[in-house]
């Protein structure tokens, strides 16, 4: 049996290609100054006009049905474009039509997805690893250097080259829509290295990495998919705190760099210019200031943060003119192509800086193992990308960066031995939280509250609790993305409220961090926990903690206040 194991993992690495091999002799970067006769051949058989192609990459997904996928296809065979941003669906669904999308392509495609916490970002049926936030509250980066060798096997396995990750914008606005638990946290030394382990976990297996949205997104209440933030700081600022994470990064040899959708006046002063048109951000500051010569990646260009003041493909033309390399998500890339030919031939682009960009995205591609790029199996994917070790290093994680908000240093965990309520809002269901405490507090009832409770629903709740001893709480945001403040109505916040002032409560936190400070009585509660996210094997990290089989070692990423009021909140 272990020999029949041994003969599949071989036959799946002949089969992908030896990225692996390739990264582990030197770097992306390192390999950019060598003579490379795969890429002078292809790059040779190239017509200006694919040449240009060579820098586009092309949405998909395995969730909207033939037509869609059969479209895309169709894109990518008449346009010859160089790569592929694939976004929901499934595992198998994806391999499959990676294959085929392959098989189309006249040179081999470039796969990316967004995986800032793995394959599970986007695809069901595969792992999610902690969130970024999450991330950032471990003390120890190993274990990040860990899930990036993971993640890195799992987009192998998959047949994808490049993860648009990691995101290494400092979240200092607590209001961002848009970052929020995206980032490591407010902290831009933690941000750094939190970023540069997980990027070299990917990197040294095998995959290009992204670090993301230069030259920062994390001071903004505007989300760029929807208008243009602006970034009114001064250019003193800028240096040291928003670029601090990439120039590390940079300096780390991290093989690309995603530049966001923002207007930045000290930077660039052309009205409404987004910072993904701005040659002075791209060419003078990322590739001549700070001296990156990776892949410079826009953010989607189909975003209203570019496409608003620059419609019509003029901001394809502007991005490639700022010094891009790969443009994603073109809203038309037939026109935008057409169009960068036109500058080209009109001296708006000097003919080498087109050559120079093509040979380094088709170096990516032979760093990535796409020169010996094979049929990708399905057979046994689910059970590949699910592989136990990965799923004990989620956990691992989760229980790393579960935090111990506060305690009373009077409370003693032996005192809880009479009636006991297990609480979870936010969720009509039954919890892990709730499940595995009962495992343990035998002589508990749960309740389950949902975020739309009626008030007299929790008042009847309230008068049924009287009959407890102690409560227990999880406090729970089910949405798919946690926010800085939680969507529960007024009255169901005041009875958290009231029931943490209780003797012998304790309250665990599966929501951002930053909600903290929208409940001023929470810190009453003899014990309270930052779960920072709902996954199960957080909520497992916080009943370790409850029943002491845990100590928390995690540290808050963000700074947030913790009430400790001692007034009696009114019900």
């Amino acid at each position: 049996m272990a020999l029949m194991k041994k003969l599949r993992i071989l036959s799946l690495f002949v089969l992908l290609g030896s990225g692996a091999v390739s990264a582990s002799a030197q770097s992306f970067i390192q390999s950019l100054n060598q003579q490379n006769h795969w890429v002078d051949s292809v790059f040779n058989r190239l017509s200006k006009k694919q040449k240009i192609a060579q820098l586009f990459m092309v949405r998909a997904h395995t969730n909207l049905g033939q037509a869609y996928e059969d479209s895309v296809g169709r894109v990518i065979k008449r346009q010859k474009l160089g790569g592929v941003v694939f976004f929901q669906g499934g595992p198998v669904r994806q391999a499959e039509l990676i294959n085929k999308y392959q098989h189309k392509a006249k040179v081999p495609l470039l796969i990316a997805m967004d995986g800032e916490w793995g394959l599970g970002m986007r695809l069901d049926s595969t792992i999610s690893y902690p969130y970024q936030m999450t991330l950032g509250a471990i003390r120890d980066n190993t274990l990040l250097y860990k899930m990036g060798q993971q993640v890195a096997q799992d987009f192998k396995r998959l047949g994808v080259q490049m993860n648009f990750g990691p995101d290494m914008d400092v979240n200092n606005n607590p209001n961002n829509p848009v970052i929020g638990f995206r980032s490591f946290g407010d902290n831009k030394y933690n941000v750094a290295e939190k970023g540069i382990a997980y990027m070299r976990g990917m990197q040294d297996g095998g995959i290009l990495t992204t670090a993301k949205h230069f030259p920062g997104h994390g001071d903004t209440e505007v989300d760029s998919h929807l208008d243009l933030p602006q970034l009114p700081f001064t250019r003193k600022r800028l240096d040291s705190l928003e670029e601090y994470p990439f120039r590390e990064a940079i300096k780390a040899g991290i093989s690309g760099v995603m530049v966001a959708h923002m207007n930045i006046p000290a930077l660039d002063t052309t009205l409404h210019l987004p910072s993904t048109l701005s040659k002075p951000i791209i060419t003078g500051i990322l590739k001549d200031s700070l001296g990156f010569k990776g892949l410079v990646v826009s953010d989607a260009m189909g975003m209203q943060g570019v496409v608003k003041f620059f419609p019509n493909g003029e901001a394809d033309v502007r991005a490639f003119i700022a010094g891009n390399d790969l443009l994603e998500l073109s809203q038309d890339s037939k026109r935008a192509i057409k169009m960068i030919k036109k500058a080209i031939r009109k001296g708006q682009i000097p003919m080498s800086d087109l050559d120079a960009r093509v040979k380094k995205v088709l170096t990516a591609k032979y760093w990535a193992g796409l020169n010996n790029m094979g049929t990708i199996p399905t057979q046994n994917l689910y059970e590949d990308l699910n592989r136990p070790e990965a799923k004990a290093l989620v956990q691992q994680l989760t229980d790393s960066a579960v935090t111990l908000l506060s305690k009373n240093p009077w409370f003693d965990m032996n005192d809880i031995a009479q009636r006991i309520a297990i609480i979870s809002f936010g969720t009509t269901d039954t919890t892990v939280y709730q499940r595995e405490l009962q495992k343990h507090f035998t002589n508990s009832s749960l309740f389950s509250i949902a975020k739309n409770a009626s008030a007299q629903g929790l008042d009847s709740l309230l008068k049924t609790l009287q009959y407890y001893d102690h409560v227990i709480i999880g406090i729970h945001d089910m949405r798919l993305r946690p926010a800085s403040k939680l969507d529960f109505g007024k009255d169901e916040k005041l009875l958290i409220q009231a029931l943490a002032t209780r003797p012998g409560s304790i309250v665990s936190i599966f929501a951002s961090p930053y909600t903290v400070s929208d409940m001023p009585y929470i810190g009453r509660s003899n014990m309270l926990i930052m779960g920072y996210q709902k996954s199960d094997e957080m909520q497992q990290s916080a009943v370790k903690v409850v029943i002491g089989k845990l100590k928390a070692t995690g540290k808050l990423p963000v700074n947030v206040q913790v009430s400790d009021d001692r007034s009696v909140p009114k019900w």
